[in-house]
């Protein structure tokens, strides 16, 4: 398994994202938002060319590589409806960046569904297969995440766009089952099982999204803990995936610690970084846990 986690959730600033990465040991990262000295903090493919060759530089003098690129392409913040113009444009800002990186896997999503939909429209398909057709064509390798989207709506809708684009590939995020509706079956809709989840499309898994939860309903939402401390299926996932022979990445995001509007953005920094560092560690300990 290739360890890795989502820099910002160590830190808006690629210092501390590369000081948690370093401090676990880590050879690679997941790169989504990020900032740099001069410039504000932007998903990779947002960000201007002088802080992209900035990250890039700090990058490689650390040693770490991008394992994957989180992208902000086709997520919970667009409509199927929106304009698919700017879309295109993110994926075309996308690829020579992940070139240029040396990076394969990208990650995609399908649009946020409205709250009664139970189907994934014919145009959703159709984007999502614009997508990563031009990603397969740069020889990269697109993952959809299952979130608060169209093929985020049970494993069925899951199945049902693998199976109308070919070439797309999954990025299994553990907890998002637990706040998620399935939709697949009658009203009212209870919410999703991780584990019967995954069972059913981790043959197209290449890559595992760890985060970990449990619903609570006297707030409305999800809690979020440590791996395996919440009803994401944390333990049996891993501990099948390496029964199958698993070795792709592994990815964290804890998710724990609240992003607080304070002038001092490094107190902010610091605390991330601690709960990314500490959440690793556990990840890695489980993990061992499971080998034996």
């Amino acid at each position: 398994m290739i360890l890795c986690g989502i820099g910002d959730e160590a830190g808006n600033h690629l210092k501390s994202q590369i000081a948690a990465t370093r401090r676990l040991g880590w050879r690679h990262i997941e790169m989504r938002n990020v900032q740099v000295d001069g410039f504000a903090k932007a998903n990779l493919h947002e960000i201007p060319e002088a802080a992209f060759e900035a990250v890039a530089a700090q990058l490689a003098e650390a040693g770490i590589g991008v394992h994957c690129f989180g992208s902000t392409i086709l997520n919970w913040a667009k409509k199927v409806t929106d304009p698919f113009e700017p879309t295109l444009a993110e994926v075309g800002r996308a690829i020579p960046r992940m070139q240029r990186l040396g990076t394969k896997f990208v990650r995609i999503m399908s649009c946020k569904p409205g709250d009664e939909e139970e189907r994934i429209p014919a145009e959703v398909i159709r984007r999502v297969r614009e997508v990563t057709t031009r990603f397969l064509d740069a020889g990269l390798q697109p993952v959809h995440e299952n979130c608060m989207n169209y093929g985020g709506m049970s494993w069925r809708h899951a199945q049902e766009l693998l199976e109308a684009v070919p070439g797309l590939k999954w990025v299994f995020d553990t907890a998002n089952p637990v706040f998620n509706f399935d939709r697949s079956r009658p009203k009212p809709w209870n919410r999703q099982d991780a584990w019967e989840f995954w069972t059913q499309i981790r043959d197209a898994v290449v890559h595992i999204h760890i985060k970990d939860a449990r619903w609570n309903p006297a707030k409305n939402d999800a809690d979020y803990h440590w791996p395996g401390d919440g009803d994401g299926a944390v333990r049996a996932v891993l501990q099948d995936a390496l029964d199958r022979g698993y070795t792709g990445g592994v990815s964290i995001e804890p998710h724990m610690v609240a992003v607080f509007h304070d002038a001092n953005a490094t107190a902010q920094d610091e605390a991330l970084q601690e709960n990314f560092v500490e959440y690793g560690r556990r990840l890695e300990s489980l993990i061992a846990g499971l080998r034996r």
